[in-house]
């Protein structure tokens, strides 16, 4: 199976009009990169935030055929049916594949409480719902009681053909249980290449003993990157984005962060790649979104060369 490339809609994305959109997005295409995701928030840090599956709606009409995914879907803040609703419409709606990234969130607790969830209970509604939401989404009537959803004759219409791809994001023991019995992939961040090739051949030997058979799996890296004329200033400006973005110093992701020319964070990757990644999403930070996009698109040109 060969390498992907996403790309992140960069900070700014929608301040620029719609024929810069396109444009950006169609020099993109040209150069290899064949998906955009796109985070979920719903109040992050002081009320900060996107819906993920509007603003893939909206993404998924800038260029023909290209692949939008969530990355990832908080599931634990939405009622499975309102999920699988949303999910179904995304799918009728893109022009090309819908690719979901499953998460539980977790860096901010509060955002969880606004929405009345307990955020000890996440990890466990996750589980729950995103079996429901599949099961809804294969065209299943459903009659379910469980520890947190009652569903009586359940159904949602019309149940999208292709389904679309379920990929779990986490880095915990319990994110790759998730993607052992639900997913067709794991979407890691924040992990050095040992991990990822240690992680992926244990999810693989947990879903055989699930009695789970995957034709295909999908196994991707969702990363920061800082592209720049030289390291310093490549390093300037993806610190100081991803401190504005998480209210955390840049020395807790330094280490899984490459940054510097263009060829240089080619190099960085390489090890990952040779790990096993085969879906790689990028968020490229230069300073400008037009820059960012430019900057991806030259990157994706390099990776797959």
């Amino acid at each position: 199976m060969g390498i992907t490339v996403g790309i992140n809609a960069p900070f700014g994305f929608w301040e620029m009009s719609p024929d810069q959109r396109r444009l950006h997005v169609g020099d993109c295409v040209e150069a290899g990169v064949s998906r955009m995701f796109m985070a979920d928030h719903v109040s992050f840090w002081g009320g900060h935030g996107v819906d993920g599956p509007v603003q893939l709606a909206a993404a998924s009409q800038l260029a023909a055929g290209l692949e939008v995914e969530i990355g990832v879907y908080l599931l634990a803040l939405r009622h499975p049916m309102v999920a699988a609703r949303q999910i179904s419409t995304l799918c009728t709606v893109a022009d090309g594949p819908v690719s979901i990234g499953i998460g539980v969130g977790g860096e901010d607790r509060h955002e969880f409480e606004v929405c009345g969830i307990d955020p000890a209970t996440r990890g466990r509604r996750t589980d729950e719902s995103l079996g429901l939401v599949q099961r809804l989404l294969a065209g299943q009537t459903i009659d379910h009681e469980g520890d947190f959803y009652s569903l009586e004759q359940a159904i949602i219409r019309p149940a999208p053909r292709p389904m679309p791809l379920f990929v779990v994001g986490g880095r915990s023991d319990a994110a790759l249980r998730r993607t052992a019995r639900f997913g067709q992939g794991w979407l890691a961040s924040w992990v050095t290449p040992g991990r990822f090739a240690d992680a992926i051949a244990s999810v693989e030997d947990q879903a055989a003993t699930h009695g789970r058979e995957v034709d295909q799996w999908h196994h991707g890296l969702q990363i920061w990157l800082g592209v720049g004329p030289d390291r310093a200033t490549a390093r300037e400006a993806v610190s100081t984005a991803m401190e504005d973005f998480y209210h955390l110093p840049f020395r807790v992701f330094e280490k899984y962060t490459p940054y510097g020319t263009v060829n240089g964070v080619a190099e960085q990757l390489q090890p990952w790649l040779d790990a096993g990644v085969t879906r790689l999403n990028l968020t490229v930070i230069t300073g400008s979104p037009e820059g960012d996009l430019e900057g991806a698109g030259e990157l994706a040109a390099q990776i797959l060369g």
